[in-house]
């Protein structure tokens, strides 16, 4: 990791770098002054973001929503929407632009993915905010992307290479109503931004899907074949997918992965290959030990996140922004 103690002056763009840490010199003690250094300095700070995957700001004045809204605005990324993603986790918002993050029990792991990197609709860039750090564990795991792909060509050379020609698709059951007590608990209506199964059929057909309607009014959807390899601008290769938190997470998946994942052809994903990318990916992970008012900016298509549990009574307050 690379501290930053003299602000700007200290990014040093070095790729080995994981995350970039911003440390407050205690010049800035508004948040229109932090507002107006980001909008200030926002190109070099997207350059370094882009360059390491991740940035985390600590000891700034951000107290709540609303000033985490004006932090993470200053930095000018269109604002992406957790209403017009596909994802199926439950959120809810505090300001347009700010909502929670994963609303699933403190005792649930969220394992490391790419956020979005399941269905076509993903966001550049996410952005987390800890209002109120959990007594006890709680961390918010980051993983390089690009690391994590180089690990498996070297492991896993003949499963990388059919990955990224061939793409994935991904199966994920959205329940008929929302259920908070589900890592994945939205349901197709909220999903779709739809009101019947007519309209989610029409908007299913839109986005490459096949889907089956089951018994209890859920609804599985596959999606089209998506990338699970990336190329950046720079020329680095990424795993950018979902594949490691499907496997682990995603409901009956470990004991039978083709419920949920296969390559862009159809076939089975080895499980083999699929334990090597959660080794590799437990190698190469930062653990965020979350403290009052920290900020960090994710490079989404570089860098993987996950959430880890956490118990006590103080609550665990994290929420997230979305930049495209």
């Amino acid at each position: 990791m690379a501290y930053v103690s003299n602000m700007i002056a200290g990014l040093r763009n070095d790729p080995t770098e994981f995350p970039t840490i911003i440390l407050n010199d205690g010049s800035i003690r508004t948040i229109d002054e932090a507002a107006n250094w980001i909008a200030a300095n926002a190109e070099e700070l997207i350059r370094e973001l882009e360059c390491t995957g991740a940035l985390l700001f600590r000891g700034f004045p951000v107290v709540d929503t609303q000033t985490y809204d004006t932090f993470f605005g200053a930095f000018g990324y269109p604002n992406f929407t957790y209403k017009e993603s596909l994802s199926n986790a439950v959120r809810i918002n505090h300001t347009p632009n700010v909502f929670t993050a994963n609303e699933a029990p403190k005792n649930v792991e969220i394992y490391l993915h790419n956020e979005m990197a399941q269905t076509p609709i993903f966001p550049r860039v996410i952005s987390l905010f800890c209002e109120s750090a959990a007594e006890i564990g709680g961390a918010t795991s980051i993983c390089r992307s690009d690391q994590i792909y180089d690990r498996l060509l070297v492991l896993e050379p003949e499963m990388t290479d059919k990955l990224e020609r061939l793409g994935i698709r991904y199966t994920t059951v959205m329940p008929a109503e929302d259920s908070p007590i589900s890592g994945q608990g939205r349901s197709w209506k909220s999903t779709l931004s739809v009101d019947s199964k007519e309209g989610a059929e029409q908007r299913l057909s839109s986005l490459g899907y096949r889907w089956v309607w089951n018994d209890d009014g859920s609804l599985s959807a596959q999606t089209g074949v998506l990338p699970a390899v990336k190329t950046l601008d720079d020329g680095r290769k990424v795993f950018f997918n979902q594949i490691i938190a499907a496997y682990m997470g995603w409901k009956g998946v470990r004991e039978n992965p083709s419920q949920a994942l296969c390559f862009g052809d159809d076939s089975d994903i080895p499980k083999s290959f699929l334990e090597a990318a959660v080794s590799v990916s437990r190698e190469l992970v930062f653990e965020i030990e979350w403290q009052d008012q920290d900020v960090a900016v994710v490079f989404n298509h570089m860098a993987m996140h996950g959430r880890l549990p956490f118990e006590g009574e103080r609550p665990r307050k994290v929420y997230v922004a979305l930049g495209r």
